[in-house]
This record gives C-alpha cells, sequence and structure tokens, in this order.
C-alpha cells in the first residue's frame, strides 16, 4: 500500500476563469491516465458555501472548508487504479501544499479570454472582474501564496501538441 502512495501524484490546475482549465485538465487526465475532479460542481453538491452573493453571481465559498473536504476526496482517490488525481477549479489552489505535487496555473490572452468570457454568457462586470484577475495574476498570486510548486501554462493558442509536450514533462518531473 506505501508504494501505490508513494506513486500517487495530484496535480492541480487553477486559473482565472475562461482560461481553459477544464479543457487542459481533461486534456492531462487522459494523457496521463489520472483522474479527473471537478472541484467547482463538488463544492455546490456538497453545499461548501457560505452564501451566495447575487450582485456578483457566484457563491462565496469557505476556502478552509474546501480544502479539508479535497484532502478527503484526495484520500478516498488513493484507492483508484489511476495513477494520480488533478483537481480543476479556480479554487483548487486551496488543497494544502503537502498533498500536492503540482500546481498548473492557466493563462491567455486578455482580448481571447474577453471573447472566451463573452461566449459563455458572462455580464460586462463579471468579465471586466475576472479580466482584472488574469491582469494581477490571482490565482497564480495565491498558489504561490499556499506554496504550490507551480507550472504556469498559456491556453492561447495551445495546440494539442503543446499539452503532450505539458504532460511529458509533467511525466519527468514527477
Amino acid at each position: 500500500m506505501k508504494t501505490l502512495q508513494k506513486a500517487f501524484k495530484t496535480i492541480l490546475v487553477t486559473g482565472t476563469p475562461g482560461t481553459g482549465k477544464t479543457t487542459l485538465a481533461k486534456k492531462l487526465s487522459l494523457l496521463l491516465d489520472y483522474a479527473y475532479f471537478d472541484v467547482n460542481s463538488f463544492a455546490r453538491s456538497a453545499h461548501i458555501y457560505g452564501s451566495y452573493d447575487r450582485k456578483r453571481q457566484t457563491y462565496v465559498v469557505d476556502e478552509a472548508k474546501l480544502a479539508r473536504s479535497l484532502v478527503k476526496v484526495r484520500g478516498k482517490a488513493l484507492n483508484t487504479a489511476k495513477k494520480g488525481i488533478i483537481f480543476d477549479s479556480l479554487l483548487s489552489h486551496y488543497l494544502p501544499r503537502k498533498y500536492a505535487d503540482l500546481c498548473i496555473v492557466t493563462s491567455c490572452s486578455l482580448k481571447a479570454l474577453e471573447q472566451r468570457l463573452q461566449k459563455k454568457g458572462y455580464g460586462k462586470a463579471k468579465i471586466r472582474e475576472n479580466l482584472d484577475a488574469e491582469i494581477f495574476d490571482t490565482c497564480l498570486t495565491e498558489a504561490v501564496e499556499q506554496g504550490h510548486k507551480i507550472l504556469k501554462f498559456d491556453t492561447t493558442a495551445a495546440k494539442p501538441a503543446a499539452v503532450k509536450a505539458l504532460a511529458a514533462k509533467i511525466k519527468r518531473m514527477l
């Protein structure tokens, strides 16, 4: 059992909404044979939020409760046949550092981000808030503050070959 735990890896994929986290996380989970875990859906279904902010149209997540819950999810995932797990969310970096092997922060050009958010139906204020978060590298800063080992990945024009190269790099690193 110790061998399985030692070999099991945990990757966090975080970044501003619209930067390509989910697309990247799902592709990496297939390439690396890791389980994929949608933190946002889990947080909603498990009611890991304190309230709903109507103005910002978002749930306000209890970060400490989320961290404790993700540790439990990771613990259960250790018993799977997969090589690891990928947590996907702009909140995934709240998993404590000691449980994570790598944190990938997605980014993209502001023009691409604006177009992606418009396509998702975000309002002007929500788009501005997310553009500001990208400008100020909010998710990257928070991941650094948590002490995570970080790789930044630009999804603006990422081709399948770039994702495969990233997967190969992760295999070498971990």
